[in-house]
């Protein structure tokens, strides 16, 4: 897809480009740079949060920035043109910028004559009409109702009440008369979030525009209030189960707009469980010589700067187990009816990230020796981190680890990563009373969970896969015999 576009010699414009494989949107997470900043070909200009993680985007040439098309935290589909920049600055005088984040577009108000449905603003479209019309700018009259209102309200503020009908008064000077009052997104936003009708805001901005302070100075008497909403008088001397609430459900919700990774992450699980039919099954086992052997690791020589812990060794013993059981890695082609063998393992390894989990994948785990795969290991965790994990880091697993033991959780049932075969998580390990050589010891112990889709996978191959990690992990030394 093309990403940049020329509106003439002088401009050229960069579309939001597809950064995944298919992905409709992003969401524009922080600006680099501000109109008349200078850029060079390759610069970051932005960062981008997609459906699977978040993405820098480099600007494909040299010039000065003349207009950003979108604030932060605003959702862009692909292909919409996101930057304007000027590369060919100093040549003659340019139209001013349309929009930038800092300043965000103020609706503009309706011709009466426009016609119904959605109208083309600064950025997109606006919303679909209303049955009420949006308040003229500065210079016209308000109507007697919305006089009414604002007066009352402002009375509200004052403290006085507002138990009878207002009086009719003049708007404040600019005010917007009748419809949809003047706001910026945030502003609208925020009003949303703290259940704030604008149309009884006191607009104190130019040309009648509400500000945030005007939205939290209408907000703080609204929940000062509420207990005077109450038929009867509060009694001081009442039990404290007697008083009513005086904080307002929005202070006592957060709504958080699902989107992002999170959305991708809620799609495919929700898809993933009532799509392939899945089956658990779980074992513990003794794992004090394995967490010899990782102590052992730490001090070899040729395990030097790379992490080692108990994951690693895990992670070997399910490529063994993957080795002896190779049925087990694969993938059901609803499309086409089939089964589709992997001779190659893209070994997933499920990371919790701020942005929400995520399971990027080691390619050709499978091949790579024992300080390869610590290495990789160590780089796929950091990078996920860091929010520095690409589309193409979580394309293509096979079979994925998700060690849920960090968190000090026994086992769990964990969900198939779509168009996977199978999941490993592995629990917390714990020091235990054992049965070992015929006596009860204090030994390493650790649960392991293996979920997989019963279509591909019957119970006696899944039961294979989990016995022989186990069987590993109890004896390490099968690494060597059966690698």
């Amino acid at each position: 897809m093309t990403t940049m576009t020329e509106t003439s010699a002088r401009f050229r414009e960069f579309k939001m480009p597809d950064v995944g494989e298919g992905l409709t949107e992003a969401e524009i997470l922080k600006w680099f740079v501000q109109p008349g900043d200078t850029v060079t070909d390759g610069q970051v200009v932005c960062e981008v949060e997609t459906a699977k993680a978040a993405v820098e985007l480099p600007i494909p040439f040299d010039g000065v920035v003349h207009e950003l098309r979108f604030p932060e935290g605003t959702t862009v589909d692909v292909g919409q043109v996101i930057i304007a920049i000027d590369v060919a600055p100093g040549s003659g005088d340019a139209p001013a910028p349309a929009a930038a984040p800092a300043q965000e577009p103020v609706e503009a108000p309706e011709a009466e004559a426009e016609p119904k449905g959605r109208t083309p603003v600064l950025v997109g479209y606006g919303v679909a009409e209303s049955s009420t019309k949006r308040r003229p700018r500065k210079g016209t009259a308000a109507a007697p109702e919305a006089a009414a209102v604002a007066a009352a309200v402002q009375a509200e503020l004052n403290g006085h009440g507002a138990s009878a009908p207002a009086p009719a008064a003049t708007a404040p000077a600019g005010a917007p008369a009748g419809g949809r009052p003047l706001a910026k997104p945030p502003v609208r936003k925020l009003a949303k979030d703290l259940g704030i009708d604008l149309a009884t805001v006191v607009p104190t901005g130019k040309d009648g525009i509400i500000t945030r302070e005007d939205v939290h100075a209408a907000a703080a008497p609204a929940a000062a209030e509420a207990p005077a909403a109450v038929a009867s008088p509060v009694d001081p001397e009442a039990p404290a189960a007697a008083l009513p609430a005086a904080v307002s459900d929005s202070a006592r919700e957060t709504r958080i707009p699902v989107k992002g990774v999170r959305k991708a992450i809620a799609q495919a699980m929700v898809g993933s469980a009532f799509t392939a039919p899945h089956v658990t099954e779980f074992v513990t086992v003794d794992v004090t010589r394995t967490m010899k052997l990782v102590a052992e690791l730490k001090e070899d020589k040729d395990m030097a700067g790379v992490r080692v812990n108990p994951l690693l060794v895990i992670a070997k013993a399910l490529l063994v187990a993957i080795k002896r059981n190779p049925e087990v890695n694969a993938a059901w082609d609803e499309a086409n009816q089939e089964i589709v063998q992997k001779h190659y393992v893209n070994l997933g390894i499920a990371a919790a990230t701020p942005r929400g989990l995520i399971v990027p994948n080691i390619k050709d785990a499978h091949d790579k020796t024992l300080p390869q795969l610590a290495e990789a290991l160590g780089e796929l965790v950091t990078t996920a981190r860091d929010g520095k994990t690409s589309p193409a880091a979580m394309a293509g697993g096979t079979v994925t680890i998700t060690n849920v033991g960090v968190f000090g959780v026994d086992t769990g049932t964990p969900i198939l990563n779509p168009g996977e075969s199978a999941i490993l998580a592995v629990g917390a390990i714990k020091l235990q009373p054992w049965v070992h050589k015929g006596k009860v010891k204090p030994r390493q112990v650790t649960t392991l969970a293996l979920s997989f889709d019963h279509r591909l996978v019957d119970g006696e191959l899944g039961s294979k896969v989990l016995a022989d990690v186990a069987a590993i992990l109890e004896q390490p030394k099968r690494l060597i015999t059966w690698a």
